[in-house]
């Protein structure tokens, strides 16, 4: 018997690029989804989610709105588990982000309040929620769980992904604790790896941004994650019943130069930048603590199959010819 049959469960924002490989493992692992999404008629949104094995017989397609106060309560109220990865990803307007961020959390966590069914909540945060803060980090630095972004350096230095992620986190442990809710939070950094939908995400563009002609990278470190890993250990996160508090979802961080390197070696007709785009010191790259995300089970898949698998996707989805 599948680990999920006769389980339901629900994914929200269930199109976007981690959502979506959710609910592939989800039905894979036998669970009912009722997946959530802004608007169920059009195709071009949820066209491959229908397609995925086990969707016919137990994917449910639900109209919700992160602004609207009630509207995940249908969705929600004979779930047993709740994964909510809905959340702009748009790196521009604070107003755009904070809101759906903040106020969407919280209406979601508001509708399992009201369920006497749901067992644990799946939070999709990020380790923008985690590692922005004041002062520079070394090769020494090691980030872990206990790391919360500053708010306050966020709002300084105009870092409103970070600040809204940040936010959503805090207003969602701060709720839970209130309502005695079961609240797990996966901190992902940039997810990268295959796509299942049909629109390039923010996490995927950073890496197409370096193949288009660009003359240099940028002097940065970031970390750098396989969406399916992600996707895992979510589901992780659920099964697991002494899983408790944050994870960072990390498998490496690294230098845009060590990626464009990467990059180099397993496509070698690539057009890729040579040069960094100043003449600074390479940013100094801090590590992230992997110790639990590990106690999920989680075997991180390494970085040089993540890039391959991401360019192979992109080509696929004709994002990119090479």
């Amino acid at each position: 018997m599948a680990i999920g049959e006769g389980k339901v469960v629900c994914v929200t924002g269930a199109n976007g690029y981690i959502a979506s490989w959710i609910v592939k493992f989800l039905l894979l692992r036998g669970y009912t989804v009722k997946a959530t999404v802004r608007d169920p008629n059009d195709p071009k949104k949820v066209e491959h989610l229908v397609k995925l094995e086990g969707a016919k017989e137990r994917l449910k397609l639900m109209k919700a709105d992160l602004l609207q106060e009630g509207s995940f309560d249908s969705a929600i109220e004979d779930c047993e588990g709740v994964f909510h990865t809905a959340s702009p990803c748009i790196n521009n307007s604070k107003s755009e982000l904070i809101d759906p961020a903040v106020n969407g959390t919280l209406n979601v966590l508001k509708s399992c309040a009201k369920s006497s069914c749901v067992r644990r909540v799946v939070l999709t945060s990020s380790m923008a929620a985690v590692q922005c803060k004041r002062g520079p980090k070394t090769n020494e630095t090691l980030v872990d769980e206990a790391w919360f972004s500053d708010p306050q350096f966020c709002t300084q230095a105009k870092l409103w992904y970070n600040l809204s992620k940040t936010l959503g986190e805090e207003a969602a442990w701060k709720f839970a604790k209130e309502n005695n809710i079961d609240l797990v939070s996966i901190n992902p950094a940039t997810a990268i790896g295959p796509l299942l939908q049909p629109i390039l995400n923010e996490s995927v563009e950073v890496v197409l941004n370096l193949i288009n002609g660009g003359k240099t990278f940028p002097n940065y470190c970031r970390g750098w994650v396989n969406v399916k890993d992600v996707a895992n250990a979510h589901i992780q996160a659920f099964e697991i019943s002494s899983a408790n508090g944050r994870y960072c979802v990390v498998e490496s961080v690294e230098h845009y130069s060590e990626v464009i390197k990467i990059l180099r070696k397993s496509f070698p007709s690539l057009q890729l930048p040579e040069r960094c785009a100043d003449d600074k010191p390479p940013m100094p790259k801090h590590q992230v603590s992997k110790e639990r995300a590990k106690s999920l089970g989680i075997e991180f898949i390494p970085l040089d199959v993540c890039l391959k698998e991401t360019l192979e996707s992109l080509k696929e989805k004709k994002f990119l010819n090479f």
